[in-house]
């Protein structure tokens, strides 16, 4: 069964930092493009970051450049979202979702993030509140 979970996610004051864990298990993700998406209370899902194993390629929002950074780890399995500098506009659900890559299906990263989604395996989230 494909599943992934997603962890790190909590209170943290305005300036902080979190890291996020997204752990896959009943695949590798050795082929796949792995985006973290979030979702604000009353707004519309949106892309955060994304990493794709099949080029290595990452794409990030603009809101978030330059504090938040994707990394994947292959022996575990997990994809890392690190988050500095956070806002009280960053407060969110924070999912991660999964899309195989090939030559005939690849997509790129900025296209995912650009989209807020178009991946078929995601995870059920984790909350982040960014308040004093």
């Amino acid at each position: 069964q494909l599943q992934l979970v997603e962890s790190g996610g909590g209170l943290v004051q305005p300036g902080g930092s979190l890291r996020l864990s997204c752990l896959a298990s009943g695949f590798s993700l050795d082929s796949y493009a792995i985006g973290w998406f979030r979702q604000a209370p009353g707004k519309e899902r949106e892309g955060v970051s994304c990493i794709n194993n099949y080029d290595g390629s990452t794409a990030y929002a603009d809101s978030v450049k330059g504090r938040f950074t994707i990394s994947v780890d292959n022996a575990k399995n997990t994809v890392y979202l690190e988050m500095n500098s956070l806002n009280p506009e960053d407060t969110a659900v924070y999912s991660c979702a999964a899309e195989w890559q090939s030559p005939r299906t690849y997509y790129s990263c900025s296209g995912y993030v650009r989209r807020g989604g178009g991946m078929d395996y995601w995870g059920k989230g984790t909350l982040v509140t960014v308040s004093s």
